[in-house]
Order: C-alpha cells, then structure tokens, then sequence
C-alpha cells in the first residue's frame, strides 16, 4: 500500500517516488529540469529554519526547492507499517 502526498508534505528523512507534476509555464519547465519527472525517486535532506527552501536528494545530487514549487509535485510514499 502506498499513499500520495504533497512533496512539501514529505518529512526529513522520508523517501519516495514522484507520480506527478503539477505545474505550468516557466515552473513547470524549472522543476523538470532539475530532474523532478514522473518516476524520480527523491528524498528529503533537510529544511531551512523557516521550513523553506527543503534540500532534496535526487540521482545522488542535493537540490532545494521552493515550498511553492513542491506544491506541484505529488509523490508516492511506500507505507512501512
């Protein structure tokens, strides 16, 4: 069983797979470029104190991303229960 979540949902620490994307124009284009497509796992690394930017983790790179910009991605969490 998994579950769908927001990425800005996403816990420190927390991993998953993106289902999808989202986002028009100029976002669109941005997020897809740093490699946040359909089927990308991705976890989170961390926050900045304000809780915004989140530091992902992405095909062994570490990116930040907007809490705006995550709003538009939607990921497939594994459930561990």
């Amino acid at each position: 069983m998994s579950e769908l979540i927001s990425l800005r949902q996403m816990k420190i620490g927390q991993h998953g797979k993106i289902a999808r994307v989202e986002a028009c124009g100029e976002v669109n284009q941005r997020i897809r470029d740093m490699g946040l497509i359909p089927g990308a796992k991705v976890s989170v690394v961390g926050r900045a104190p304000l809780k915004d930017p989140v530091a992902l983790r992405l095909s062994g790179v570490t990116i930040s991303l907007r809490n705006r910009e995550a709003d538009h991605i939607t990921v497939e969490i594994a459930d561990h229960a």
